[in-house]
């Protein structure tokens, strides 16, 4: 799934509950397990022959004593011992779980999201594998007006080539904007606009603080500070970092665009690693926002979208293009509707 990443852990757990739900846990965010065994299945032989870059113990029992020791005097790589007890999947405690423990793993291992970044030449280079849909008669084209309505796309591993067929897809003139939470390192958070952008009819580039999102544009929320939204719709970048593990959090995005666009929102959750977007979910469905997710079929990855599919979030699942082809119909059908109410 990503082979230019080494993240390398070694599990040992005493219960087989815990050793599940660390194995899980690594394996959706992209961390390789290459261990996951209880202390009474391991003697010093195996534990030599273990190549590991992060050893993650989680032992109650006092009697693993000279298991520990042996670890802490042979081990040449970080050693993360006590996690808690792992809450029951799904809860709004155990994503926060996963989350306390994401953030210690990309400071010990790097981030799995990192070889994002160097594969954005390739994404930009990509011509479009279709011509761009019609843009519907009732849709009277609404390009630079500030947008009353507008979704997010969300993306990690393998999400800028999604982002990239879903805009090269939507015609001009949709009476909405879109947010692009993409997590990615920030040493590549420039080159994403062109990127995705590249052949598409809408403009890709950076938040301005104190503007309004504006139909017809992308707006690729930074890295390295928070996008969030005053009174009036105006965008806000505030001097504070994301919460943690996650830059840009696609949990905090979803909060701070269901806070102020509440049902004239959406969130469409692209190719990627992770449950990030979960927690904020249930939040964002109940202020009357939807959540799309692209079909597993068609990820390079899907996680992402797998954890709130599974969660029962979204409402509709397909191909990049195909929810370009949605999200017009839907738009037209809103539209149609609103001309009938009108003459009526």
């Amino acid at each position: 799934m990503n082979e230019s990443f080494s993240g390398r852990v070694a599990v040992i757990a005493d219960t087989l509950t815990q050793r599940q739900a660390l194995q899980q846990a690594l394996l959706l965010n992209g961390y390789q397990v290459v261990l996951c065994a209880a202390p009474e299945q391991l003697d010093e032989q195996r534990l030599e022959a273990c190549a590991a870059d992060l050893w993650l113990v989680d032992l109650a029992s006092p009697d693993e004593a000279p298991l520990v020791e042996h670890l802490l005097e042979q081990a040449c790589v970080p050693l993360l011992f006590g996690e808690d007890q792992a809450p029951p999947p799904g809860s709004e405690q155990y994503l926060r779980w996963e989350r306390r423990l994401l953030g210690k793993l990309k400071r010990l291992l790097g981030d799995p999201a990192a070889p994002v970044g160097p594969t954005l030449a390739g994404v930009g280079a990509q011509l479009p594998a279709a011509a761009v849909l019609p843009l519907p008669a009732t849709l009277p084209a609404a390009t630079g007006v500030p947008a009353q309505q507008v979704w997010l796309l969300a993306a990690s591993l393998g999400g800028p080539p999604a982002v990239k067929a879903f805009l090269d897809a939507l015609p001009a003139g949709l009476p909405l904007a879109f947010v692009y939470a993409q997590h990615i390192d920030a040493a590549f958070e420039t080159q994403l606009p062109q990127a995705v952008g590249r052949h598409s009819q809408w403009t890709v580039g950076a938040p301005r603080d104190g503007d309004w999102l504006r139909c017809g544009e992308v707006v690729v929320a930074p890295v390295g500070c928070e996008l969030g939204f005053a009174e009036d719709g105006r965008m806000r970048l505030t001097a504070g970092s994301w919460p943690e593990p996650y830059s840009p959090s696609i949990d905090q995005m979803m909060l701070n665009l269901a806070q102020r666009f509440a049902g004239r929102c959406g969130v469409i959750a692209f190719s990627g690693m992770g449950s990030d977007g979960s927690a904020a979910a249930a939040y964002l469905r109940r202020q009357g926002g939807q959540i799309w997710t692209q079909s597993a079929a068609s990820c390079v990855c899907s996680g992402l979208p797998d954890s709130l599919r599974e969660a029962g979030h979204s409402t509709r699942s397909g191909s990049p293009r195909e929810l370009a082809e949605a999200l017009v119909a839907q738009l037209a059908e809103c539209a149609a509707d609103a001309l009938a109410g009108g003459v009526r």
